[in-house]
């Protein structure tokens, strides 16, 4: 039943997505505030309640609902898995963006893209340059890909298969929304927040999203140039201080072939330690910091589309390889 929800709401998310400002995005962000407003009172304990109620909590009743319903009628069980991985798994939550800046780009609009990219990261990109205009696209793009699909599926069929339904689901992506969500209000809004709270948040996501980081890596070497995605996992992983962060783009970098990582020039904003944190290995890695490859390129966005489905491609098909074996056996 796992493949059949996710290939059901895939196809769902691509025919009727879900628009740009939706009820579910304003659902979390008052979820999580609230959960911050109501039981955070500072205190190293504090934190802890607070993402509990904000992740767990959610996960919970998500499998709750699942037993409750396949008790009653696997069909209602399915139905609700589905409508779940609609509004936590796929690329149109994202993809806007990357289609608006590619399609600017594509009509020489660079400022139109750097408006885009502005808007979608927060961030002042108005002097970009556009090789890193570019870099920065695909960094995020493969990021947000990763988050809104690979992470949420790995999740999902995990516990899936343990009887919980979505709950796998919701937890990736409330973790992932809060760990965003904290880090938001405290470095862009510079609004006071609990720093224990966003440290938490940010060190459990990291614990999460361990396992599926390196399935994503090792899903691009597969359906790239897998010589050169190990190749860079190995070596260019450290460029970022967030490990998984960096196994992601480190392999997608050299299964693409696109260089990736660097600093902005002297004088041009944004500075990139305030999009992505440096790792211990760029002064090893030479002075730019960046891996090897041909420097980033508008082919290169498709290119990175097209490694992203193939990945989808890729774990779809085993996931449906697991469910016959299971089923034969």
């Amino acid at each position: 039943m796992s493949l059949l929800a996710v290939v059901i709401a895939l196809v769902l998310e691509q025919l009727k997505p879900l628009p740009r400002d939706n009820r579910v995005h304003d659902a979390l962000i008052g979820w999580v505030g609230g959960t911050g407003r109501n039981f955070d009172a500072g205190r190293a304990h504090h934190a802890v309640l607070v993402w509990t109620i904000a992740v767990v909590l959610p996960a919970l009743l998500a499998a709750a609902v699942h037993l409750l319903l396949a008790s009653w009628s696997l069909l209602a069980a399915l139905a609700f898995d589905v409508a779940v991985l609609y509004v936590t798994l796929g690329f149109r939550q994202f993809s806007h963006y990357f289609t608006g800046i590619r399609d600017c780009l594509e009509r020489g609009d660079e400022a139109g893209a750097r408006a885009l990219l502005a808007e979608w990261r927060h961030l002042d990109a108005s002097e970009l340059p556009r090789t890193e205009l570019l870099r920065h696209v695909i960094e995020h793009a493969l990021l947000a890909a990763h988050r809104h699909v690979f992470g949420v599926f790995f999740w999902f069929v995990v516990l899936s298969a343990l009887g919980l339904g979505p709950a796998g689901a919701v937890l990736y992506r409330m973790a992932e929304f809060a760990s965003r969500y904290w880090a938001f209000r405290s470095r862009t809004l510079d609004v006071p927040v609990n720093e224990r709270l966003r440290e938490l948040s940010q060190r459990l996501f990291g614990i999460v999203d361990h396992v599926p980081a390196r399935l994503t890596a090792f899903g691009f070497a597969v359906v790239g140039n897998f010589e050169e995605a190990v190749g860079g996992w190995r070596r260019d992983a450290m460029l970022w201080a967030h490990p998984n962060e960096g196994v992601i783009l480190a392999a997608a970098a050299g299964a693409v072939g696109v260089q990736l990582g660097g600093s902005a020039a002297p004088g041009v904003t944004p500075d990139r330690s305030k999009t992505f944190t440096r790792g211990a290995g760029v002064e090893a890695a030479g002075a730019s910091g960046s891996t090897p490859g041909v420097p980033p390129q508008l082919g290169h966005l498709q290119s990175v589309v097209a490694l992203v489905w193939r990945g989808v491609a890729l774990w779809l098909l085993l996931l449906a390889l697991l469910t016959l074996a299971n089923l034969l056996g």
